[in-house]
């Protein structure tokens, strides 16, 4: 099972499912070419996904189109089933800088056969995290600033403000669908400005003003 670590300590906390959240910045989804939802787009990424900083991102050999997305991401401290928006907040830990690398070529096959995004999401690597911070208050993640850079040159630049809905909703929506349990990651959807990368190009990515995480397309 794969892990994250807690910044500033030798602390390692096991990862169990990563939910993620699709189409949670209304930028992204007009890029997309979507319609902005009336609830969130929930899909599974399995532990194996998980890199850490410095770690090379392997380019699949399923796929033949690689995109980034930069996100944050909420570790669950505690079970949750039905939280209310209220408790929403106090069931998180710690919060991460998490990248959701996603094969489009394979994603643009599944919407069009309607299969599942297993595949084109979950793929080793398709996770890359920073350390993980300790969340002492909730509300630095109302408005943190997520940005994101290929070669040097800026292509997301955005802030969690500008989510459609914010992580205690997402606590309540997801904790509806699952019990969640201490280690579980919950990426909360990235703005706009995905794009491609290639073999050899390097991203580096930040999130608030303490974390930020670099890695290279092997």
């Amino acid at each position: 099972m794969r892990h994250i670590v807690e910044r500033g300590t030798k602390r390692t906390m096991s990862v169990g499912k990563i939910v993620a959240i699709g189409a949670n910045y209304t930028d992204h989804i007009e890029e997309m070419g979507l319609k902005v939802p009336d609830k969130p787009m929930i899909f599974l990424k399995p532990s194996s996904s998980i890199l850490h900083s410095g770690e090379p991102i392997p380019y699949p050999k399923t796929g033949d189109v690689l995109h980034y997305e930069a996100e944050l991401g909420l570790v669950v401290g505690e079970v949750a089933k039905d939280v209310t928006p209220e408790k929403g907040l106090g069931i998180f830990s710690h919060y991460l800088l998490a990248l959701d690398m996603t094969l489009r070529d394979l994603q643009e096959e599944a919407r069009e056969r309607g299969w599942p995004w297993s595949t084109c999401k979950g793929f080793d690597g398709a996770c890359p995290v920073s350390q993980a911070v300790p969340l002492g208050d909730p509300s630095v993640l109302a408005d943190m600033p997520i940005r994101l850079s290929v070669n040097g040159e800026v292509r997301q630049d955005s802030t969690t403000f500008n989510m459609i809905w914010g992580p205690a909703r997402l606590a309540e929506i997801v904790s509806s669908h699952f019990t969640l349990e201490p280690g579980d990651l919950i990426l909360t959807g990235t703005p706009a400005g995905v794009g491609e990368v290639e073999r050899r190009d390097t991203i580096e990515a930040g999130l608030g003003d303490e974390l930020s995480v670099t890695f290279e397309i092997a």
